[in-house]
């Protein structure tokens, strides 16, 4: 073995022995019943093979979970990106002002604690003195029972959570755009282009590949709901806000059927292996029009003219 194989020898311990070791030890757990007699007497530890899994897909629980765990990454996952380059878009513009302020305020939500921006945002959720509710009042509407209506209690917690995170890949996104050369915009606007078909033919080409780092990131991030719903409604009401993950949480440490719990993550992972092979098949697309946009006038034309 030569002197790279050592150099990397540590680190590649470190992961097998914190990462794969425990991945393999999962899966594994996932054939068997291991349950809280078999933490007090290995011997209780049986193999059932994929029962753990048939399991799973005969309970209705498991299914509504996986339906609300997809309400918000189809809802949340676009909306959380659309609010992130919205911000970008408005603290990387020529006229703002302070924009390290302004960056630093947007991003405070990231880093703050879960739990107290939970209670905060209980207070604005309440049915009766919610600020969220006054605000409705104002132009005539209803009050709502945000967290205690099962057809608002989702919609709620995808709001908390866009709020909660959209800092994060606002920066990537204010990142990708000051990497936008300059000289784009200007041949667009001798050309005639307006801010719209700036934005179209130039900005959003060439945010590409940051669209699919942001993309992937929230994803397989928003498949992991768990916090959210623990915190805010623990998983009600009537199950309208039970994630895959709560649901394992429950299986593996409320009710210490450990096998059925990390049959749950193995699930959910090949879910999300699913719609990360989805998204990089989108990202062919979206670089192919990013090169598209960059290449020269005649150069486009002639592959334009050639499709």
């Amino acid at each position: 073995m030569g002197p790279a194989v050592w150099f990397v020898a540590p680190a590649l311990g470190l992961i097998g022995v914190f990462f794969l070791a425990p991945v393999v030890a999962a899966l594994l757990l996932s054939f068997t019943d291991f349950d809280v007699y078999a933490i007090g007497d290995p011997r209780h530890l049986r193999v059932v093979g994929g029962d753990n899994y048939a399991t799973l897909l005969r309970d209705p629980r498991f299914w509504i979970a996986l339906r609300n765990t997809l309400y918000f990454v189809l809802v949340g996952g676009p909306l959380s990106v659309a609010v992130s380059l919205g911000a970008a878009l408005l603290v990387n513009a020529r006229l703002a002002r302070l924009r390290g302020f302004f960056r630093t305020v947007f991003f405070l939500p990231v880093v703050t604690t879960l739990v107290a921006v939970a209670v905060v945002w209980r207070y604005l959720y309440h049915p009766r003195f919610g600020l969220l509710n006054r605000g409705l009042a104002l132009v005539g509407l209803g009050p709502i029972d945000w967290l205690g209506d099962p057809a608002w209690a989702m919609p709620a917690i995808i709001l908390l959570a866009v709020w909660k995170n959209f800092g994060f890949n606002m920066i990537i996104f204010v990142a990708g755009l000051e990497n936008v050369p300059e000289r784009l915009y200007e041949a667009a606007r001798i050309d005639g282009a307006g801010a719209w078909q700036q934005f179209r033919r130039v900005t959003l080409p060439m945010l590409a590949p940051t669209f699919v780092f942001v993309g992937v990131v929230t994803m397989i991030g928003y498949f992991q709901l768990f916090a959210e719903p623990y915190v805010m409604t623990q998983g009600g009401p009537a199950d309208s806000t039970l994630s895959v993950v709560l649901l394992m949480y429950e299986e593996g440490f409320r009710w210490w059927t450990m096998g059925r719990g990390a049959a749950i993550a193995f699930v959910l992972f090949a879910v999300i292996l699913a719609g990360t092979a989805l998204q990089l098949r989108l990202r062919g697309l979206m670089v192919g029009e990013r090169e598209m946009a960059t290449a020269p006038a005649g150069r486009r034309g002639a592959e334009e003219a050639g499709a």
